[in-house]
């Protein structure tokens, strides 16, 4: 009997706090360590959400130019996929929605901007980056169709 009990006593110690902070101290190393990496990674995400936004934008853009004959224009802009045009001649085209809803901002919370007919092509779709500024790198660095 004495020896059952013994056995129940060793099973109800706990941690000392020497155990504690040495399991501690291990977490914060490790979270040091890894942790700038982690948020290294989150700005690459933003320009790769922003750059996959951009490219289903510009398959329904493609779509809309084949259904009516142009693209929209930059007074339209990407309202043009999800609504009618107001041109009759375009509006009898139309066969959208071409997203199943309104275009979403970029991952920064700022509108995509759009120019039709575009400097670079037939239209310009971009973002400017987390700074909202032209240019830059890194985060700050532009996203667009071309």
């Amino acid at each position: 009997m004495n020896n059952l009990m013994n056995k129940s006593m060793r099973f109800k110690h706990g941690f000392t706090l020497l155990e504690l902070l040495v399991v501690v101290a291990i977490i914060g190393l490790l979270a040091a360590y890894v942790g700038p990496k982690y948020f290294g990674q989150l700005g690459k995400s933003e320009q790769a959400v922003a750059k996959s936004q951009i490219e289903a934008f510009s398959r329904a853009l493609g779509a809309y130019r084949i259904d009516t004959g142009s693209y929209p224009s930059s007074e339209e802009g990407l309202g043009a996929l999800v609504n009618r045009p107001a041109d009759s001649v375009r509006a009898a085209k139309w066969n959208g929605p071409y997203l199943e809803k309104a275009a979403p901002p970029d991952p920064w919370g700022k509108p995509y901007l759009y120019t039709s007919p575009g400097s670079k092509g037939d239209f310009d779709l971009l973002s400017y980056g987390k700074d909202g500024q032209p240019g830059g790198t890194g985060d700050a660095a532009d996203v667009s169709n071309h």
